[in-house]
């Protein structure tokens, strides 16, 4: 039997806590406890990508539950949509840890990251059948 409808927000729950937690947590060490060499850079970024992905991902569930769409957004879609914001974060952190990022950069990684997730959704839907 398929559903019509995206998953449960609190099927995404557990997993949100385990990264929000590892995430946010890592990070909190990681800035008290290391000196900003090449090994604790990288995983500050890796650290990044798992606090933000872990906060956003029930809003994400949420959103994809109360907005539905043709075909619905699975588990794995909602995760990667999570995953797109915290790729995005830590994109943005390494691109000012540079000192190179503008608004106009910011905004055009943002339409790029969108564009790509209009796409992969739009290949999910020529596929899709009823």
């Amino acid at each position: 039997m398929t559903t019509d409808r995206s998953p449960n927000v609190l099927s995404f729950l557990p997993t949100a806590l385990l990264l929000f937690f590892i995430g946010w947590g890592g990070l909190v060490v990681l800035v008290i406890e290391t000196v900003p060499t090449v090994g604790p850079r990288w995983l500050f970024f890796f650290l990044v990508v798992l606090a933000l992905t872990g906060t956003v991902l029930p809003a994400t569930a949420f959103l994809n539950r109360r907005f539905p769409s043709t075909p619905p957004a699975t588990s794995t879609v909602v995760v990667r949509q999570a995953l797109w914001v915290g790729i995005y974060g830590a994109s943005l952190s390494w691109l000012q840890i540079g000192r190179v990022l503008t608004l106009a950069l910011g905004v055009l990684l943002f339409v790029g990251f969108v564009l790509i997730e209009f796409l992969l959704r739009l290949s999910e839907r020529s596929r899709w059948k009823p």
